[in-house]
This record gives C-alpha cells, structure tokens and sequence, in this order.
C-alpha cells in the first residue's frame, strides 16, 4: 500500500507541482508570508490541477497572482459563486485560470485549481497572507508554516460527501520540495530563535540585534510542520503601531484611514496573583480518536499522543485544589464521562478517575467533538465554582465553525483552554476554541513535552477571573475611533491582548492617543494604560489594515452564521464588500484570475489531477484499522472525476473498522518515569503516604526511610517532606509540572503545626543526598 501512495491515478501519472519557495518577513509579532507554487505540465494533455492545503486559522490571504511564461496574472477578490462561475467559464472556453477558496467547513484549508496548463506549460503561483504570531508560555512567539494537512473527519450527516479528496502520502514520496526563509526584526534585540527542523545559524544585520536571517539547513523533507519560535528581549512591553492608509482608497473607509494596532500585556497586582484559586469545576475533554495512537513527536517513537495525555491528566488531578469539582469526557464517535455529572474532588474520586484514566486507549473512532461539547453546556453549572474547560485533540475536524459557534454562544458560562497535539493539528480550531471561550491556546510539536504547557494553562485557569473588561480611547479633538476587534473578554498575567481600530479625521503633528483597559479582578478594580504617538510608521504596507480586516471579517462571518435562518441585516454583503475592499479572503469571496491575453484556445480534454498531502508516520500494519477517504472540502458546483486510487488515502480519525472479535490494541507501555512515579502516589489532600512504594520511587529501602525519620514527626509528614525535597533536589528542571502540587503539598504541611519540622528537613536531605532550606520548600 505505501509504495503507490504518491501516485494519483491508476495509471500512476505524477502530479505538476514541483516545488514550493516560502518568504517570511517578521515585524515584532506580525508576520507576512509570500509563498510561491511552482508547476509544470509534464502530460500530453491540457491539465487541471487541484491543491488542498493548510495556512494558519487567523490568517488573512491578501495577495494571489501567477507567472505563465512572461505574462503575469493578478487575481481579483469576488464573490464566491461569482468566482466559480467565472473560472467556469474560463475553461469551457480554453482559458487558462486559477481559482483560490475557503473551505465552508474551516477556515484554515484552502483549495487551489490550476486550470488549462497546456502540456509542457509551466506557470509559478504566488500567494501572500499576514498572520499574528501567538505568545506561547515561554514568551516565544510561535510561526507555524503547516506542512501537514491531516484527513480531517466529517461527521455523519454533515454533508461531507463528494468533495475534493486530501490524498495523504508518506512524507518521502512527496513529489514536491520546499525552500524556506525568514527575516526578522523587531524595536527590542532578538534573544534567540528555535525550531523542530535544522536551521543554519541565526545571522544578525546590525550590532544592536533587532534584525536577523534565518532558513532551513539544506536536505529540509518537507515532512512536518516548519516551526519557529522567536524570542525578544523584554517581550512584555506594550507597543502601538499606526498605519497610514492607502492613498488611492477612500478616505472614511477602511482602506482609506489610519488604522491602528494596540498590543497589551496586563499585569496584575502581586497581593492579587499570589492566592490560588480553590474552587472551581475543572471539565477535562480528552480526544480518543484513532489518531491520537500516533507517536507525539519525532524524537520519542514509543509515546504516543493517548499516553503523553494519560501521563497530563494524572499531573493535572494531582494538582487540583481541594473544594473543587471535576470530570473527565472523552470523546471519538462517540462520547463517554467518568461521572455523570462533576463531582467534588476527593481521594475516593480522585482515584475512581484515576483508574479510567490509565485505561483510555485512542479506540474510539472518529473526531465527534461537537456532541460532547453539547452534552457538557447542558449541564447546571455549580454556584460559586467557575467552569474551566481543558479540550485535548490534534484538532482534525471538518466542521471548526459550528465548533466555535458553539463555544461562543456559552462563552458567559466557563473558560476554555485548548491543546493541539502533534503535528497537523487545525490552528483554527486549537485557538478558535480558546479565543472564542476567553482561555488559552498551546501547541505541542517537535520535541515539546505536553505536561509544562498543561500545567501553565492550569495556572491560568486559577487565576482569580478579570470581570467589567472595558477599553476607553482618549484622542485628539477631531479624530475618533472605530474599534474593529470585537470585545475583550478574557485577561490573563502576561498574555497579550490585541486590539485594532480604524482612526477617522486629521490629527495636529506630534499628537498623542491613549487606550486604557480597565477591569476588576478578585474585587479589586484595576488599569493599564498605553500612550502612543499617532504618527504613523514606515514601512508597514498594508499588514495592519488587513489584520484588522482580517478580524472584523471573522466577527462578521460568525455574527451571521448566528443568525442563519433569520434576517441579518445584510452581513453577508458587508463581508463581501469589506473583503473585496481590502483583499481579504472570507468565507463569502474567492480570488479568481483569468489569462485573457490574446492567444488561441488550448485543446483538448481537460484532466483533473488532486495534488497529495504529506501523512505522519501511520504505518502500514495499521492500516487495517483505518478507513479510506477524506472529504473536507464541499464545492457547490460540479467537481470532475478523476481516477484517484483511493486505496492511497488514508483516514486515520473515521470509524474502525475491527472485527466483533478483536479486542482494541493497547498502546505498549513505555517505562513509568521516576517523577510521574512519585505524583501518582500523591493523595488528593496533598500529602504522601510512608509505605514501601514510596521508598522505592525515592530510591531507598523501607528500612533506610524509616530508620531516618525523627522519632516525634508524623510519618505522612515525613513522607511529605521527603516528596518535596526530592522534587525540588531531582527535578527542578521539571518544576512547571509539579509546583502546583508541591504548593498543595506544602499547604497541607503548614496546617498539621508538625513539630520538629526544621528537624525533619534536616533528616530528610541527609537521607536523600540534598541542601534544600525549609522556605525553598514553601514551609
């Protein structure tokens, strides 16, 4: 099976794409990608060539044009159907044209026909986007150039049927290759820049660092996602962009006015940050689908997606506080909980989680997250005990916007924190979910571990609740403001929140704006204030106005997915208008471009030929689990036949296919890390317990732990000292993965008034080879 997976047809015609040159410029935390497709018709007759490929979720695609030997073709924005109809047309009269779209179901795919290339024709395609780049929880700024388009699973009764087929094929039969580089600047030094594939070395352009080169080390397979992570010196700082508007637009309109960008980090009073939450209702929303048996990363072949998220969500019930209620959902096909509703947390449910928790393999089938997500809103929530939702997938769904649209319209009743996990995983979902829901989004690719992202998120989900948000804008006399970016409704220490708006009217030289976000937090009211100058800067083009495009769009589109069925006040008009001013894609527009230059008809049938999608390392022998297909992306219009071999195209997230009597294979254990190993035998209270596994995960005997305790202390206070001074002595790399506990753990010390403490330290580091002071340990 694998050897034909990187032939289209029957008869093995190889594909026309034939390389991809990707261009990144990074300004601060702004990035704009120019990407060039390179094609050529090696076949005796006119072609149609069709590709289906990923671009970040909030990405907005400003710019599409293609080369066909010297004459040049840019592509307008018109209305989708429109489009259609004229790339349609173009063919049926032996044009060449080229047809670029949204798919209906998520805004992260996007279908690209290649229509009449002759034979022997070559023609290069260029495509520009602007995206934001997402602060991680390290202060890295994430790019992702997604390499990896993922069948992404139709549910039933979707309409998924007869669309554009993804055909998947392993990485090293990808018939096209990728060149890749970035330049990157920025008013603060750059500290350094990371990615999961060889870069050549980082090359600065000035002494004071703020501008650099980098590109992928040469031999780059195009066989996972291209990630980089950069980092700024004193990433924190709140900046202001003004960008001037585009003098041949109107002025008063979008594209006409200044439009300004205002990035903000809060922070919050320290009296405030230091107490934990202690309550809450924590929902853990884990996805068993069949993908989720792939291995998690490159580097560590035997963990798997399931087993890094079993081994998350121990660490997470260990460093719950207790007070709090919790459940655990899982989700594939079909749905399942642990409680029937959200229980309060206790060593007797902690441990009843626990034991289904080691038992969840990735064996339920496809990617069903809506019903469970719908199960979870209809239930009560409990006074005085926040909803935290935790939404663990590798995000391969085909329906993203009824997805968010659902998140949305319960965002007043919980948080959502979103993981997307491995490579592949839809950008537009991981962030929507947590963007729509007030929480945070994190990804973990390349060599990332998922615990110390998780356990970040929980610090955020603890964080007291930032409540009465408000943005006011103080502006010269003669200038006001229309604010494009819908409302804040989340605040988190540290996490950036942007803003844009439209500035309308003349401002003197040298004038300032302020913005002021004001909030209350814990019952404290509370401000952070920026002043920026209204001049605008140099050399941004256009990259402020349509993000800021790009975001009015997005509201637009769910404000009248909202209202489906009833009158909405012509949103969808002022999408397609707003796009079309802009150059935007939506949802509603498509860029079509037609070669009118004088010339004869090209001849001939015309062949469709479905350029193939990397897959990520599903072997073989699995595949007898896996069913064939993926349609994702759904055409109005008539799509043309083409023989593909759909025995090619594997569909990791649909239902298995298993006889009665094979039991699900599950995943081989690797060995039981010495950390994890200690955290399991945690009690929910805080403390640990002296009994032999204890020792063992310590490394001593039960004899060397006991004959070392002091004769007056408690033995759980002694075990729960030596816990702690362990974590602290052995894993302090590790330190964001078990803090809350040890928190909770140092907690419950202080509330047994033990005696001798002091004492107890002192005895547990001589027994455990450490130095470790009592206040380190938070007694």
């Amino acid at each position: 099976m694998v050897n034909c997976c990187g032939l289209i047809t029957a008869n093995k015609d190889p594909v026309p794409l034939k390389s991809i040159e990707v261009e990144l410029e990074v300004r601060d935390h702004v990035a704009t990608v120019v990407s060039t497709l390179n094609y050529e018709n090696k076949e005796d007759k006119p072609l149609e060539a069709v590709f289906v490929f990923p671009l970040p979720g909030d990405a907005a695609v400003c710019h599409f044009s293609a080369q066909i030997g010297q004459t040049q073709i840019v592509a307008e924005v018109k209305e989708k159907q429109k489009a259609r109809e004229e790339y349609d047309d173009a063919l049926s009269s032996g044009q060449q044209a080229f047809l670029l779209e949204e798919s209906e179901q998520s805004p992260d795919i996007f279908s690209l026909s290649v229509g009449s290339l002759p034979p022997g024709e070559s023609a290069s395609i260029r495509l520009d986007y602007v995206t934001e780049l997402a602060v991680q929880a390290d202060d890295g700024l994430r790019f992702c150039l997604p390499a990896v388009l993922n069948p992404r699973y139709q549910p039933l009764g979707s309409g998924g049927s007869g669309g554009v087929q993804v055909t998947s094929v392993p990485a090293s039969l990808v018939p096209y290759s990728l060149s890749f580089s970035a330049r990157v600047s920025s008013p603060r030094p750059i500290s350094k820049v990371e990615s999961s594939c060889s870069l050549d070395p980082l090359q600065y352009l000035n002494s004071e660092q703020t501008q650099a080169t980098i590109k992928l080390a040469a031999g780059h397979k195009f066989d996972r996602d291209v990630e980089l992570l950069i980092y700024y010196k004193d990433a924190h700082q709140p900046t202001a962009v003004v960008e001037a508007g585009q003098a041949s637009a109107e002025l008063g309109s979008l594209m006409g006015d200044p439009v300004v960008m205002v990035s903000l980090y809060p922070e919050f009073p320290q009296s405030v940050m230091s107490s934990v939450a202690s309550c809450g209702e924590f929902v853990f929303l884990l996805d068993r689908s069949g993908s989720m048996d792939c291995p998690i990363n490159n580097s560590k072949q035997q963990e798997t997606r399931i087993s890094s998220a079993r081994d998350t969500l121990l660490l997470l019930l260990k460093s719950l506080p207790m007070g709090c209620y919790f459940n655990i959902y899982s989700f594939g096909s079909s749905y399942e909980h642990i409680f029937p509703k959200s229980v309060e947390y206790s060593q007797q449910t902690m441990e009843e989680a626990l034991k289904k928790v080691g038992e969840m393999g990735a064996n339920l089938g496809g990617t069903e997250i809506l019903s469970p997500l719908q199960h979870i809103y209809s239930q009560s929530c409990i006074p005085s005990q926040p909803r935290q939702l935790f939404v663990f997938t590798d995000g391969e769904v085909g329906n993203t916007k009824q997805v968010l649209d659902l998140v949305k319209k319960n965002s007043g009743s919980h948080r959502c924190f979103s993981f997307g996990i491995g490579e592949g995983s839809s950008s537009a979902l991981i962030n929507g979910l947590a963007k729509e829901g007030g929480g945070h989004a994190q990804f973990i690719t390349g060599t990332d571990r998922m615990q110390p992202k998780v356990m970040q998120s929980l610090r955020f989900a603890l964080q007291p609740a930032v409540v009465d948000i408000s943005v006011t804008w103080d502006l010269p006399k003669g200038v006001s403001v229309t604010v494009l970016s819908p409302p804040i409704t989340a605040l988190f220490q540290g996490q950036r929140s942007l803003i844009y708006a439209q500035l309308t009217g003349q401002s003197p030289k040298a004038a300032e704006g302020c913005v002021t976000v004001k909030y209350s937090l814990a019952g404290h009211p509370s401000q952070n204030q920026l002043r920026f100058s209204l001049k605008p800067a140099e050399d941004t083009g256009s990259t402020v106005h349509r993000l800021g495009a790009r975001t009015l769009i997005r509201s637009l589109e769910m404000e009248e997915r909202e209202r489906r069925g009833q009158p909405d006040g012509g949103l969808k008009e002022k999408v397609v208008q707003l796009s079309v001013q802009s150059g935007v894609s939506s949802s509603f527009t498509a860029f079509i471009a037609v070669n009118k230059a004088d010339g004869e008809a090209i001849q001939g049938p015309l062949v469709r030929r479905n350029i193939p999608i990397a897959w990520m390392g599903v072997p073989p022998s699995k595949s007898r689990n896996l069913r064939m297909g993926a349609a994702i992306f759904k055409r109005d219009c008539c799509i043309i036949g083409s023989p593909i071999a759909m025995a090619c195209s594997l569909q990791l997230d649909d239902e298995f296919e298993m006889a009665d009597d094979v039991p699900p294979v599950m995943p081989k254990q690797p060995p039981r890390d010495p950390l994890l190993q200690l955290v399991s035998l945690q009690q929910a209270s805080g403390c640990w317990l002296l009994d032999p596994a204890l020792s063992a995960a310590l490394g001593k005997t039960s004899e060397e732990v006991d004959k070392s305790k002091p004769a007056p202390v408690n033995s759980d206070v002694w075990a729960t000292v030596l816990a702690l001074i362990w974590l602290h002595g052995f894993k302090k790399d590790a330190k964001e993965e078990w803090e809350l506990l040890a928190m909770k753990a140092a907690s419950w010390l202080r509330s047994q008034n033990a005696p001798c403490l002091t004492e107890c330290v002192e005895a547990g580091n001589a027994l455990l080879g450490c130095s470790m002071q009592k206040d380190v340990l938070g007694l």
